[in-house]
């Protein structure tokens, strides 16, 4: 019986999917893992590859690009938890799998996600320069987004669906559905995250999930606002050296909203 069930929503993953499958089932003894590839709106062979990178894997292919409905789809087809939502673009082991959801299976906490390694090597000079800031950022450094990666509980995945039917985006779901007390970030459990290279990735990248959120509220809006500014404050004052970059960082997320909005008007 598996011990996990993994969902795994893939848009147009032919180029990686095959090896981060791979490296997911290092170390990991036959049928542990119950995972579950939910191929959404692809044009390319992200199925196919699937289906020839590990035995045992399921496979599923649905028309809507949209990953909350492969997410969902993927948690309908699944039937064991700890439930552990893994993007198809990021490097997790099976070891790192395992670490991760310990806390779940000792009970005491509903969500966990693993420590983030972004990887940058490829990266422009602004792509590089808006992260040096963005990894200071307390929304980046102690929430469960951004990672790829989150680990939930059966109480915490009913707990994510019903804070999605109020908000309406997934990713924002997997930190504010829960109390500090009641998720964690397992140190010893590593994802490996590859920045986009370019400006226009990295604005595109921005561009999806800001506009995931298209319920929220004005007065949310202002208040998340508000908070932006206060925590690149504080980011400043403990680590000044960043002051140089912060106008990199101001520009970009910017020119994301501005897209973000014009995406929501424009459906």
């Amino acid at each position: 019986m598996s011990v996990a069930s993994v969902v795994i929503p893939a848009h147009n993953e032919a180029a990686t999917i095959e090896r981060n499958l791979a490296y997911l089932f290092q170390d990991v003894w036959p049928l542990e893992l119950d995972v579950l590839v939910v191929c959404n709106g692809c044009t390319d062979e992200t199925a196919s590859r699937a289906r020839e990178a590990v035995a045992g894997i399921r496979v599923l292919e649905i028309e809507d690009p949209s990953k909350a409905v492969a997410v969902r789809v993927g948690n309908e087809a699944s039937g064991c938890f700890p439930r552990v939502h893994v993007d198809a673009d990021v490097v997790l082991s099976g070891a790192d799998l395992r670490r991760l959801i310990q806390p779940l299976q000792d009970g005491g906490v509903l969500a966990a996600a693993p420590r983030r390694v972004l990887v940058t090597a490829r990266s422009s000079l602004a792509v590089r320069w808006y992260y040096d800031v963005w990894e200071r950022l307390p929304r980046a450094c102690d929430g469960l987004s951004g990672r790829g990666v989150v680990a939930l509980s059966e109480e915490g995945q009913a707990r994510v669906d019903a804070f999605c039917e109020v908000m309406g985006e997934e990713d924002l779901a997997m930190t504010e559905a829960f109390a500090p007390s009641e998720r964690v970030l397992v140190q010893d459990a590593e994802v490996r995250v590859a920045a986009p290279r370019r400006f226009g990735d990295l604005v595109r990248r921005g561009v999806r999930a800001a506009a995931g959120d298209v319920r929220v509220t004005r007065a949310t809006a202002r208040l998340q606002r508000s908070s932006f500014w206060r925590e690149l404050c504080g980011a400043v004052v403990h680590h000044p050296p960043l002051i140089v970059k912060v106008p990199v960082f101001v520009a970009v997320s910017a020119v994301i909203g501005v897209l973000a909005r014009r995406a929501i008007r424009t459906g």
